[in-house]
């Protein structure tokens, strides 16, 4: 599981860009059971989001799909290469912060805590 930072300002639409994001992105609607939207696909087996405290964090927790890991490269490579795409285009959206802006964030916060 993986906890991202909301840019600030962009916390009241979160759940609403967060059902965006699974129709935009993924073409599917999401199964929403307390709060936590979930969906299967590609190489996720499961991919399920939910909004932390006062929607300033979205908690993000994935489980791969060893049947495709199981397949033969050339056909894998494809799927996971989609998947990885569709995901950070997911958290882009979700988040309001860049992939760049999210890893330089993340590097921050692991200085901080050593």
């Amino acid at each position: 599981m993986q906890e991202y930072e909301v840019k600030r300002g962009n916390t009241k639409d979160l759940e609403d860009r967060i059902k965006a994001g699974f129709a935009d992105i993924f073409q599917t609607e999401p199964e929403v059971k307390e709060g936590h939207y979930s969906i299967s696909y590609g190489s996720m087996k499961l991919l399920e989001v939910w909004a932390g405290e006062k929607n300033k964090t979205v908690f993000v927790d994935t489980v791969t799909d060893e049947a495709v890991l199981a397949m033969p490269d050339e056909e894998a490579d494809g799927i996971i290469l989609d998947t990885n795409k569709k995901f950070r285009q997911f958290l882009d959206l979700v988040t309001c912060f860049t992939t760049k802006e999210r890893v330089k964030r993340a590097k921050k916060a692991a200085e901080k805590s050593e």
